[in-house]
């Protein structure tokens, strides 16, 4: 059996004319004879799939997760998502248009023409320098269109073709902006953090996952714990041990993720930065006024609630009450 189609060999009865042919009222239907001989006959019948048999081709590909176009195509787009975070990391600091003039080499000032700002693939053809003055460029440039790329799918196998995706897409996407402005200047972009605050509540009513209320007590909860942090830590040594930037991150963060995200990501991010902390002062000789930025560490702990976070929370509360 074969593509909907059975080879049949039935026994006929002898006749001085070829005899018409028939098939039983419960056997498939049966397409013409190809050839009789010595009282047996041949025959192709169109046979149809019974409900409890399950072809070895069907369970195989029930066991397999082809690559979908969609999927290739959210990774190409993120790509060039990815391109223009560069631009935004690289200009948002220095309070410079994002939109103009178009992409220059940072040494010597050439434009970059429009093949050699394919994203990743230009980095690779130009082995990492500028086609004009030879100047190596930072390998930070396709690592981020790689992010870009890899979180366009991860965001569509987490939430599929949903608003959800779209929002949720650009929120980490603002978060790669302001993790890396962070570690390079030590500054939260307020023109990212404070008009994310009433676009994350905004978005609250396209979110099932999020309702309105649970976006304003993000905000209160996120962006009152740091203050409170602030505050308290300049009251009993005289300084500030972190910038205001962090309480605006925070409270955007608990306008797109709700309290109870808000709350995982100070516990995500604490115990990463404190373990990122450890290293360096070990590696600096115990230098205890080491300045670590905390936006890197309040994004990856935002990031890891969205994919990981539910589970986690239950998993732990699930050991506190068994």
């Amino acid at each position: 059996k074969s593509g909907g189609w059975m080879v049949r060999i039935c026994q006929s009865e002898p006749s001085v004319s070829e005899p018409s042919v028939s098939e039983p009222s419960d056997s498939p239907t049966c397409s013409r004879g190809i050839a009789k001989s010595g009282g047996w006959m041949v025959r192709i019948c169109q046979s149809e799939p019974s409900a409890g048999v399950r072809t070895e081709r069907a369970d195989t590909e029930e066991n397999i997760m082809p690559i979908f176009p969609i999927e290739i195509m959210l990774f190409l787009f993120g790509l060039c998502i990815g391109s223009f975070l560069n631009v935004c990391i690289c200009r948002l600091p220095e309070s410079k248009s994002i939109v103009h003039p178009p992409s220059s080499c940072p040494k010597c000032g050439h434009p970059i023409r429009f093949y050699d700002n394919i994203p990743v693939l230009s980095y690779l053809w130009l082995k990492g320098k500028c086609r004009q003055c030879r100047t190596g460029i930072s390998f930070r440039y396709p690592l981020i269109e790689l992010m870009a790329g890899f979180f366009a799918i991860c965001v569509y196998i987490r939430f599929g073709l949903t608003p959800e995706t779209v929002i949720y897409y650009a929120f980490i996407s603002s978060l790669i902006v302001v993790t890396y402005i962070d570690l390079d200047h030590q500054i939260i972009p307020f023109v990212i953090a404070i008009p994310g605050i009433p676009i994350g509540f905004a978005a609250s009513f396209f979110l099932p996952s999020l309702t309105w209320l649970d976006s304003i007590l993000g905000i209160l909860a996120g962006g009152g714990s740091l203050y409170l942090v602030l505050k308290t830590w300049k009251l009993i040594k005289g300084y500030e041990g972190m910038g205001f930037g962090d309480v605006e991150l925070l409270a955007m963060i608990g306008a797109f993720i709700g309290w109870k995200g808000v709350f995982f990501t100070i516990f995500i991010g604490s115990a990463i930065g404190m373990v990122v902390g450890l290293i360096l002062m070990l590696v600096q000789q115990g230098d205890m006024k080491l300045r670590l930025p905390f936006g890197p560490f309040l994004s990856i702990g935002a990031i890891a609630y969205l994919f990981k976070g539910e589970e986690v929370i239950c998993w732990y509360l699930g050991l506190l009450m068994p």
